[in-house]
């Protein structure tokens, strides 16, 4: 372990191929094996329709990590996860057997070619939302504030919690 201060992200997990509740399940627990990591909280499991994009509905959930990782050292691990289990991007939005997301790492705000904190979408997806308010409703998104208001203006999106993780 490195001298540097953890710092608390926030994973979103979600799959729409293969077996996707057991592929999310599944890299919960490869997360959680991570030495470099300490999953601090994790969502239920829920399950939405695919917005802007086809194939079948989605399985998703969203972890709170403690790590001493740098934001690109964690989204670089991610990317080789993703990798493990088979993740293809053919095109934007494409069907995907494992999606992990960088959604937020502490309060830092970057706007780099391939990784933006917070996350650009978060705040208009239910699907990151719900299962973030779980673990932590109390949310500050930086640039966007309070995940409470977000989560009022995303509440006409379907989104059924099926069990916890």
């Amino acid at each position: 372990m490195s001298s540097v201060q953890p710092e608390r992200a926030y994973v979103g997990l979600g799959a729409n191929l293969g077996h996707p509740e057991q592929t999310i399940m599944q890299a919960v627990q490869a997360l959680r094996a991570n030495p470099r990591l300490t999953v601090v909280a994790c969502s239920s499991l829920w399950s939405s329709a695919p917005q802007d994009a086809p194939g079948p509905d989605f399985f998703n959930a969203v972890i709170a990590v403690q790590t001493d990782l740098s934001a690109r050292q964690l989204l670089d691990q991610l990317q080789n996860l993703e990798r493990q289990f088979g993740r293809e991007r053919p095109f934007p939005n494409a069907p995907r057997s494992l999606d992990l997301d960088l959604l937020m790492f502490g309060n830092q705000v970057l706007n780099e070619p391939d990784l933006t904190l917070p996350h650009p979408r978060m705040h208009m997806r239910a699907f990151v939302l719900e299962p973030l308010a779980e673990i932590n409703p109390r949310l500050h998104i930086p640039l966007r504030g309070p995940i409470a208001q977000w989560r009022q203006q995303a509440r006409g999106q379907v989104l059924h919690r099926l069990k916890s993780l």
